[in-house]
């Protein structure tokens, strides 16, 4: 029966593959270019200071704030609205005062009518180890996905999932890098997550791939995953639909405090979902994924006849 008489799309998502890797390529080498060149802005969970909770009885304004802390000698002082314009978000570079003397001098500097919520400090040498257990987390995460689908499909398979993975992460990290958006620890979190929702949805692509290959006969590979990506496809976009709205409602209301977060995800969300079709495909079809691929080796016929 075919796709049409089942109401499935035929999209030619193989078809116009060729699009798609000229758009990845664009993106993946404004992402190093950006990354190289200018890095990413990461925040003092990584490069260490001090991060000043303040609030005041009626709205603040920033402009006059990063004045009086600059002219007091507090130089690329980091001062934002959080949550409302009654509460602020300063973060300084690291200081060689206490903790307690520099919150005394921040409320003589603003005024006795503010009210310091909370004072957090982070050392050098803790966000210099926070950025070695961040990178090492990305990569054994990255290794784990690559043997666990490798023993589930087959090696083409992993290295189309890892390929997909790898081009998210990526482009994430290139969109922080160039509009300049703070790295800090909830956007690591959220990349970390990135990496599970993007693999959740290849393995699905996946599974559908190797079922196709496996009941039809003698059909070209391209027909045989463009047919999968077309019947996976309602529920990828379902998927992405429901998370992205979940998403925009955090990022839109959720306050300053997982705004990076949220948007992290959005971007990531988004690239993953194009990632499952276009990429992790395209790489099964350029290494020659064929029928007999998929057939289970002798041993594994044996194993199978043999159970009662």
């Amino acid at each position: 029966m075919s796709l049409k008489a089942l109401n499935i799309p035929t999209i030619d998502f193989v078809g116009k593959r060729m699009y798609a890797v000229i758009l990845s390529t664009v993106l993946i080498a404004l992402s190093v270019f950006s990354l190289s060149t200018n890095g990413l802005k990461l925040g003092i969970d990584f490069t260490g200071g001090t991060l000043i909770e303040v609030g005041y009885q009626q709205s603040a304004d920033l402009s006059e704030i990063r004045k009086t802390l600059t002219e007091s000698g507090f130089n690329g002082a980091n001062v934002q609205y959080f949550g409302s314009t009654n509460e602020i978000l300063i973060r300084l570079e690291p200081q060689t005062i206490s903790s307690a003397k520099l919150s005394t001098k921040i409320i003589r500097l603003l005024g006795d009518d503010v009210d310091i919520r909370r004072v957090e400090f982070v050392g050098p040498k803790v966000g210099e180890e926070l950025t070695n257990d961040g990178g090492l987390a990305m990569l054994y995460a990255l290794i784990g996905i690559l043997i666990y689908v490798a023993f589930r499909f087959e090696y083409r398979f992993a290295l189309g999932s890892i390929s997909a993975l790898i081009h998210d992460v990526i482009i994430t990290l290139g969109f922080f890098s160039l509009f300049e958006f703070e790295f800090d620890l909830t956007v690591l979190a959220a990349i970390l997550a990135v990496i599970g929702y993007s693999l959740n949805d290849t393995i699905v692509v996946f599974d559908r791939i190797r079922e196709n290959f496996l009941s039809t006969r003698h059909v070209d590979p391209a027909k045989i995953v463009n047919g999968a990506l077309n019947q996976t496809l309602s529920r990828t976009i379902m998927t992405s639909l429901t998370t992205l709205l979940v998403l925009l409602a955090l990022f839109f209301l959720g306050g300053e405090i997982i705004h990076s977060f949220a948007m992290a995800l959005l971007v990531g969300v988004l690239i993953g979902t194009y990632s499952s079709i276009y990429v992790a495909s395209s790489v099964i079809l350029v290494m020659g994924i064929t029928k007999e691929d998929m057939l289970p080796s002798e041993k594994e016929k044996q194993e199978v006849d043999t159970r009662p």
